[in-house]
């Protein structure tokens, strides 16, 4: 099975370092800390390697499908990441957490591992709204100690998850010097992205991935939205057990 992190049920731990934007639209770019967390076991869980920081339980319904519940954490949106946010005075958003279900599918078709990731999110918060991912990986190459794969995913958001980022009240646009915008639900974003992996020894391996991801709908038209493509790569090292 290929080794790269997402696609194989190894347990992984280590750390890591992301390049990311300040925020879905920013024209900032922000380096950070991350961890690599892969556990799945049973009926525990908890990972990084499918996007989100989650950790649940979830249960086998049929060979290869498994349904479960999880807390992830929902990162914020930091004014102090962002020049255009300092400069017109932006309200920054809080981290928090959320609560959803889950159903991962995953196939071998020859050689090629797939899985596939559905997820709904309702912040606790509710007024942060909720959610929704469709996620495809796929293994793609296999070379002694090095793997390689690809991903892509789709979110959907609903009014209150998407003014959370990326409206602005009546109010706001009289401090920011903004026009008002009230975005509506609809598509997020859809990102593509290749992952990789190479086996330093039998137990360490360095993880690493890119991504573009395209925002669409009003996330996209928001005046928050400096651009609607951004970039992401990290590498993390983990200890495999």
């Amino acid at each position: 099975m290929v080794a790269v992190a997402e696609l194989s049920d190894e347990s992984l731990l280590g750390p890591g370092v992301r390049s990311r934007p300040a925020y879905d639209g920013s024209d900032s770019q922000v380096l950070e800390l991350i961890p690599v967390v892969r556990y799945l076991g049973e009926p525990w869980f908890v990972r990084t390697t499918q996007e989100v920081l989650e950790g649940g339980v979830r249960m086998e319904l049929a060979p290869g499908v498994h349904a479960g519940a999880q807390i992830a954490y929902e990162p914020g949106r930091e004014t102090s990441e962002s020049d255009f946010l300092k400069s017109h005075h932006v309200p920054y958003v809080d981290r928090g957490s959320s609560v959803g279900a889950q159903v991962e599918w995953d196939h071998m078709f020859g050689p090629m591992p797939i899985t596939l990731l559905g997820r709904a999110r309702q912040d606790t918060d509710l007024n942060r709204g909720a959610q929704i991912d469709l996620r495809l990986s796929a293994g793609a190459f296999q070379s002694g100690r090095v793997a390689a794969g690809v991903f892509t995913q789709a979110t959907w958001a609903n009014v209150k998850s998407t003014n959370s980022f990326y409206g602005i009240t009546p109010q706001e646009s009289v401090a920011t010097g903004l026009p008002a915008f009230y975005a509506g639900s609809g598509w997020l974003f859809a990102n593509f992205g290749f992952l990789a992996s190479v086996d330093l020894s039998r137990n360490w391996i360095v993880v690493g991935s890119t991504e573009t991801r395209h925002q669409y709908g009003d996330a996209a038209r928001s005046p928050l939205t400096e651009r609607a493509s951004n970039f992401y790569a990290s590498v993390g090292l983990a200890y495999r057990f």
